[in-house]
């Protein structure tokens, strides 16, 4: 059929719906006869911001017809808000099946039910463009057989992906998702690696450094009477970006934030639903990057040019390499990276991306060699664990189970001189860890749970809980202080509360709590009021804080501005610390304020440890940068060592072997000291992030094996391993509205079940209520309740995540 029937049965449709022709779709028409008759792609342009609702069953009619006619191709793009409905827009789509080409969504305003259905079901489309879409959490899960170009730049409600995005794109090469909030690489790669035919990926653009300089300075003059591309802000020192990685991740951003001319306003977490589309933000004014970054054209371009991406030309290598030699530091240092996600920031993140995709050959709009591919194989190797315990290759649990049962049944003097899969001399631990780093392995996005606490009856409690310890021994408790006073001992394995313990008196938080070692039934709970008192959990009454007389109390002498709590290993004596220079020493038989230990430090001490196992020994640490280590029998005056950091400590505490000291001081410094003298055994290298308010927490995890750190500032709980620093994962906590919204208060490493640990994670807004979140790397996020089923509850990712 060719064009002008096509053009003459629409306008008889429309007469048939009684309604007139619209005016976009004839000249559509029209422009497809001169494409044909040009001898081009003869291609119909429909634009969906110019129909109406009344416009799509005459259209629809003629759909039918497109598929048998002249019309090579449908385009379809939607620039601004429309009238059209979004069901309507997809009904459209979804009738031209292979006819379909290019879908431009710009600017979408079709609604939530229309991302969503999309999103689910899949489009034919070739080239698909969602530039500026409100996804929260990516969830393309349906049948996209036929795309191969995909561009999600400036999707700036954009933080993660749902465990099967990706998984029917088959044929996507080209990916890009600049300007987003994407900033875990475990996730991200996870993700990712659904995509077999993926070639090219960008999460940020590149210009020439003179481009962006003259283009700057002409702006800025006005010679065509156009205001400059920030016309409020001073203009960049180019020179000073050179060296990403000299410069924090902080103000990085920023400055991207600053040279994008954008103001991302703060969006509120409780603005918008539980769902994986936000629509909460305003669409947003990008400026001259923007126009720069309209390269959908140009992708398309590329589905059909694989030569382009394949390589440069020789000349080309030899004036960016020198030599012929291909230099990944020389072509970077000649580009103004713009338009930048946040991953992109993250310590060593191209090397992580290339050696964890090895079909892509392009990144960032730069080429990969082969060898910058084996640097990067190397830097991996040196920074990131694979699998825990270093594990070379993933292994499924029932391979696992087998090999040791199979192990087992053999004559062990045969078995010795056999050569196994496993080297010799293999125990049980050797086969719970290879489970373990199997299931992690296999949880790119681990179990995020909650936890919900309920009384007796099933009734929802809400509290706001400061501070939380595991139980030594009863693997099924823990409590946690709140901010109003009460100390919680809950059973957090069901969610119910076991004691509720009231506040009484002035309003105060409760900030120390611990268990005593060789009396588990005996509490600690110290307060920011000073108050200390000792509690046994068998004598308090069953979940009614009503009843609560103070039985079962020991009450100590205050200690002013308390923040941290700790009795020793022999469960004989107390330490308390806070906003001062001095700690105090008690008697936990008797109550009694034993000593007060005077100006230990030039500043106040945050936190105060015993060792695990020498009754006599304690750390404290503080900000004027040093970590002590003191003795009581030699009467503390002076310290046994000082190790020292370059800012303020936030804490130190023991592993649990007493063998390493582990401290954590101000924007992510985390170093781990050997024990016996205070020796820098290692430095964890976390990314500052320039923020002097950045507290950083860390923990030890499986015993010593890893360790999990967290900071006030930041959404990320990062996982090291304890003996060499390498990174094994992020899990990262994103707010309903902004995944920057939320920030780690506290955490600790579950003491009876590996690869597990809780979180306590807050709002910025002083109104929303911090929440502890269970975290089990050895759980995949289908084992467990949606984290974001509770009401105004982070939602948590990982990979991670």
């Amino acid at each position: 059929m060719d064009i002008q029937t096509l053009n003459e049965r629409y306008i008889t449709r429309c007469r048939d719906h009684d309604v007139p022709p619209n005016p976009t779709i004839l000249s559509g028409f029209i422009k497809a006869e001169f494409k044909k008759t040009g001898h081009e792609l003869c291609i119909l342009e429909i634009m969906l911001d110019h129909l109406k609702d009344m416009d799509l069953h005459p259209l629809l009619d003629v759909v039918v017809d497109i598929e048998a006619s002249e019309i090579e191709a449908v385009d379809i793009y939607n620039k601004s808000s429309g009238e059209l409905k979004g069901e309507y827009a997809l009904l459209l789509m979804r009738a031209l099946n292979k006819k379909l080409r290019v879908v431009d969504l710009q600017d979408i305003s079709l609604g939530k039910d229309f991302c969503r259905d999309l999103s689910s079901r899949g489009l034919t489309c070739e080239v698909l463009n969602m530039r500026s879409s409100h996804f929260r959490k990516l969830s393309m899960v349906g049948k996209f057989s036929r795309i191969h170009t995909l561009n999600l730049d400036y999707s700036t409600s954009l933080t993660s992906f749902q465990k099967d995005c990706f998984t029917c794109m088959p044929n996507l090469k080209f990916l890009s998702m600049c300007e987003t909030r994407v900033a875990n690489l475990w996730t991200t790669n996870a993700a990712l690696s659904k995509l077999p035919s993926l070639v090219e990926l960008r999460f940020q653009r590149r210009l020439y450094y003179e481009d962006v300089e003259s283009y700057i300075a002409s702006s800025s003059g006005n010679e065509d009477g156009r205001d400059g591309p920030f016309p409020e802000e001073p203009i960049i020192d180019i020179a000073a970006l050179v060296d990403q990685n000299s410069i924090s991740e902080t103000v990085l951003n920023n400055l991207m934030t600053v040279a994008n001319g954008i103001g991302n306003p703060e969006l509120g977490e409780e603005s918008s639903d539980d769902s994986e589309v936000d629509f909460s933000s305003q669409r947003q004014e990008y400026g001259f990057m923007h126009e720069l970054t309209n390269a959908i054209s140009e992708w398309s371009g590329r589905a059909n040019a694989n030569d382009e991406v394949e390589s440069l030309s020789h000349s080309e290598e030899e004036s960016i390499g020198g030599s012929g030699t291909y230099s990944s530091t020389n072509i970077v240092s000649k580009y103004f990276p713009c338009c930048s996600s946040p991953i992109c920031f993250k310590k060593h993140y191209r090397e992580f991306m290339i050696a964890s995709l090895p079909h892509l050959k392009m990144l960032d709009e730069l080429p990969i060699r082969k060898n910058e591919r084996d640097q990067a194989a190397a830097t991996f190797s040196q920074y990131f664990e694979y699998l825990p315990y270093r594990r070379k290759a993933k292994e499924s649990v029932l391979s696992i189970l087998r090999n040791r049962e199979i192990k087992e049944s053999r004559n062990l003097g045969r078995a010795s001189k056999r050569n196994n899969t496993y080297p010799s001399g293999k125990s049980q631990c050797f086969y719970t860890r290879s489970l373990c780093a199997a299931r992690v392995g296999s949880c790119p996005w681990p179990s995020l749970q909650p936890l919900s606490c309920s009384s007796s009856g099933d009734e929802a409690l809400n509290f706001r809980p400061r501070q939380f310890e595991y139980h030594p021994t009863d693997s099924s408790l823990m409590v946690f202080g709140t901010l109003d006073g009460e100390v919680i001992i809950i059973n957090h394995e069901n969610g119910k509360i076991v004691s509720c313990i009231p506040s009484y008196g002035v309003m105060s938080s409760v900030l120390g709590l611990c268990w005593l070692k060789k009396h588990p039934s005996l509490l600690i709970a110290g307060s920011d009021n000073g108050s200390l008192k000792l509690y046994n959990i068998r004598q308090l009454p069953p979940n009614n804080s009503e009843t609560y007389s103070g039985a079962g109390s020991v009450t100590f002498d205050d200690f002013d501005q308390l923040t941290s709590v700790h009795v020793n290993s022999a469960d004989e004596l107390l330490l308390a610390s806070g906003y001062s220079k001095h700690v105090a020493l008690y008697d936990i038989n008797s109550g009694r304020r034993l000593q007060v230990f005077t100006n230990m430090h030039q500043e106040h001490i945050n936190v105060v440890k015993f060792a695990n196992h020498s009754p006599s020994l304690f750390a404290t640490s503080s900000f004027d940068h040093d970590v002590k280590l003191w003795d009581l029998r030699q009467k503390p005056f002076l310290p046994c060592y000082t190790a020292t950091s370059s800012k303020g400590n936030v804490m130190v505490c023991f592993s649990p072997d007493d063998h390493y000291l582990l401290a954590s001081a101000v924007d992510n410094e985390v170093k781990q000291f050997r024990a016996a003298d205070g020796k820098l055994l290692l430095d964890f290298g976390i990314n500052p992030t320039g923020s002097s308010q950045n507290y950083t927490r860390s923990y030890y995890m499986n015993s010593r094996d890893y360790i999990i750190s967290g900071s006030c500032d930041e959404h990320v709980v990062r996982i090291c391993c304890a003996q060499t620093g390498r990174r094994l994962r992020d899990v990262s906590l994103e707010g309903r509205g902004s995944g920057s919204s939320m920030f780690v208060q506290s955490l600790r490493g579950d003491p009876h079940r590996d690869f597990n640990m809780s979180i306590l994670a807050a709002y910025m807004r002083p109104s929303s209520k911090s929440e502890i979140v269970k975290v089990n790397l050895l759980a995949s996020s289908d084992d467990t309740k949606e984290y974001s089923n509770s009401q105004n509850a982070p939602i948590c990712n990982s990979l991670g995540g």
